[in-house]
């Protein structure tokens, strides 16, 4: 990994105490940690390829916590978010659950309960990127293919045989199996089972 790209807690927070002492607790199990005083110098610092999970206090000036996750939205930036605050904000938690927090802690937070919720967010990042790496390979195999296997895939994918594709396309039936055999060496796929996952995972239309 990149500096950038470096597996990291995000603590965001406008009390210097808090930040000092969640940033104590994180870093005494290991984690890598970067702390913001604010939600504008926290956006302005955040790499694009940015990993990890973000500890987000609700009430600050300007920019409060809420409206920080809707920017990262916006930002097409999808690390895991959970939040601290020091109120009973029942109507914030729900509006930040639906936008895909991991949780909703009150201050002050049992050490063991932020670790563990910490925990749970950077396994669902981590999830999140294997995911996107490979719909990243598996587009860069579809990449390969030629028109007709393309076509072909799109069938096979949809559950056709090889004489259904073949009436479709308006083809030979021999030709069908042949850019099959080649489509599914490129794709790397050993079962239509697997070919129907890569399908999904893409995104693919079928036939």
């Amino acid at each position: 990994m990149t500096e950038t790209s470096k597996e990291t807690v995000y603590v965001v927070d406008d009390d210097p105490a808090v930040v000092r002492s969640v940033g104590r607790l994180l870093r005494s199990e290991s984690f890598e940690v970067r702390s913001f005083g604010s939600p504008a110098e926290f956006l302005k610092s955040l790499a694009a390829e940015a990993c990890g999970c973000v500890v987000l206090d609700v009430a600050m000036p300007g920019l409060d916590g809420l409206q920080l996750q809707r920017a990262l939205f916006e930002r097409g930036c999808d690390l895991p978010v959970l939040f601290l605050t020091g109120r009973g904000d029942i109507p914030g938690s729900v509006q930040a659950m639906k936008r895909g927090a991991v949780d909703f802690l009150l201050k002050p937070v049992e050490d063991e309960k932020l670790l563990e919720a910490v925990r749970l967010a950077l396994e669902k990042d981590r999830a999140r990127r294997s995911e996107r790496a490979q719909r990243a390979e598996i587009l860069r195999r579809l990449s390969t293919l030629t028109a007709r296997e393309r076509q072909v895939f799109e069938g096979v994918a949809a559950g056709l045989l090889n004489k259904q594709i073949a009436s479709e396309l308006g083809t030979a039936l021999k030709t069908v199996k042949i850019h099959r055999g080649r489509m599914m060496k490129k794709m790397g796929a050993e079962s239509v089972a697997e070919l129907v996952r890569q399908a999904d995972r893409a995104g693919i239309r079928r036939f």
